[in-house]
């Protein structure tokens, strides 16, 4: 059994209480561990560690800051392996995909600690009356929040600009996948990062989360999660005039035109559909394909699908792992229930998979539906799983307007050989991050988020590491 512990002041510490959750293994269904089902005391000993470190952390100069975060980096990747089969058990993805998060997680903290070295302040000068130049200094304590889709991926994306900022952070991963956060706690004892810099707290949002948003001494949040987990957030932080960067639901479109490259169109729009069980909030849950080219589309589509493997997450050869855990199995099949009574037709998948030897593990057959209206609630809410909706458009106003015709503006995909069809389109959708033929294809340079219900601010580059710190100009007079 694995028993998670708490990393506060740089020491791996039960919770106060002593009282402890049950971790799940979601490809079989049994209890695998616990993780500290930790109190506002634990929030409190965390904030107060960082309090004590935020100093020294912050005069730590870029070429140490660099040394630390990449080591970090470093030994990431040396427990690649280690932390994909962590990942894989705990979450229920596929491992050989978990190689591939545990990379970019590497790939997080290394780009991260290099920018520490090249983010530098500004001078302006008036010429004849004054210099101007501009100080960004960290913020002090922040929190970073981090979901269960991609645990270290998501978690380490968040921390590192933090760090590498100079500020001191305390972190608190989803209760529903803790093992690589608590194996990244080792990892950050063996880099030598000081006590109190980073401490990750375990623990439900319902018990410690309010702690952790009002806490006076916690300057800004950095949030990625669901919607209304984020207007909450908001609801606490913003009057107290908190930093909020919140990185929320989507339900992004995919707009086939019909002068598309069909046979890339199709496999993409599998992978964007269904890679992780559908639970990464970039994937395409929408798509809306061209008249002239629907049929084909579709039959080329349905029967890539069926051709995908669903079972042992251990097992290379599968290709769509285990739901994360049976509550969220049990909304994605309501939401498939509700699209039926909407009048949907199920072209493939719709039901639970048992997987011989793991009865009681949460598999969901891929599912694709047709014959939703615009406004059904599953073309408007997201759920998050592998489950998704086509639906045919006749005209490039009539594709915008469908794209936009939700409450998210997270991502969009856009399929065509007309560039100029392509840029017009990419103008005219209401979403953060817009590919056009290709998907997931991410730049860390680039900012990263979305519009209307899928968030607020901008993360990646230096995006991140301006939300970290504060600016002071400061003028002199010549």
């Amino acid at each position: 059994m694995l028993q998670i512990q708490n990393y506060i002041n740089g020491q791996l510490v039960e919770p106060n209480a002593k009282h402890y959750l049950d971790n799940y293994n979601p490809s079989n269904g049994k209890v695998y561990g616990t993780i500290p089902d930790s109190d506002n005391t634990d929030v409190e000993q965390a904030i107060q560690a960082a309090n004590t470190a935020k100093k020294a952390w912050a005069a730590v100069v870029p070429e140490e800051r660099f040394k630390i975060l990449n080591r970090i980096a470093e030994l990431i990747d040396l427990k690649r392996d280690e932390l994909a089969l962590a990942e894989s058990v705990d979450q229920g993805k596929p491992v050989w995909l978990a190689k591939t998060e545990i990379t970019r997680a590497g790939q997080n903290m290394r780009f991260f600690a290099t920018a520490c070295l090249h983010y530098n302040d500004a001078s302006n000068i008036m010429p004849g009356h004054a210099i101007n130049y501009t100080n960004r200094h960290p913020l002090g304590v922040v929190a970073c929040i981090s979901p269960w889709n991609l645990p270290l991926y998501l978690f380490t994306w968040k921390i590192a600009p933090a760090l590498a900022t100079g500020n001191c952070v305390i972190a608190k991963p989803s209760e529903i996948t803790p093992a690589t956060a608590y194996l990244f706690s080792k990892i950050c004892i063996e880099a030598g990062l000081p006590a109190g810099v980073l401490n990750i707290v375990h623990g439900t949002g319902f018990k410690i989360g309010d702690f952790i948003t009002s806490h006076p001494q916690i300057k800004a949040i950095s949030f990625t999660g669901g919607t209304n987990t984020g207007k909450r957030i908001a609801g606490i932080a913003a009057p107290m005039f908190k930093k909020l960067s919140l990185e929320l639901g989507g339900k992004n479109p995919n707009i086939i035109f019909d002068d598309a490259d069909l046979e890339k169109a199709v496999a993409t729009s599998v992978n964007s559909s269904f890679l992780n069980q559908g639970e990464i909030c970039l994937c395409g849950s929408r798509i809306y394909i061209q008249q002239a080219i629907y049929q084909q589309f579709k039959d080329k589509f349905i029967a890539k699908v069926l051709q995908l493997t669903v079972g042992n997450p251990l097992e290379d050869g599968n290709k769509v792992g285990a739901i994360v855990s049976k509550g969220h199995f049990d909304k994605i099949l309501a939401y498939i229930e509700i699209a039926k009574t909407e009048g949907a037709t199920i072209l493939c998948g719709g039901d639970a998979k048992k997987v011989q030897g793991l009865e009681d593990g949460c598999y969901i057959n891929p599912t694709v539906i047709e014959g939703l209206k615009q406004e059904s609630v599953c073309i408007q809410e997201e759920i998050f799983g592998p489950v998704v909706s086509i639906m045919p458009f006749e005209t490039e106003e009539e594709a915008i307007a469908l794209a936009n015709g939700t409450n998210y503006g997270l991502a969009a995909t856009i399929w065509t050989q007309n560039v100029q069809r392509a840029h017009n389109v990419a103008a005219a959708l209401e979403s953060g991050i817009v590919w056009i033929n290709c998907w997931l294809l991410r730049d860390l340079r680039t900012p990263f988020g979305g519009m209307k219900d899928s968030g607020v601010g901008r993360e990646g580059g230096f995006n991140a590491m301006n939300f970290f710190t504060e600016q002071q100009n400061v003028c002199v007079k010549l």
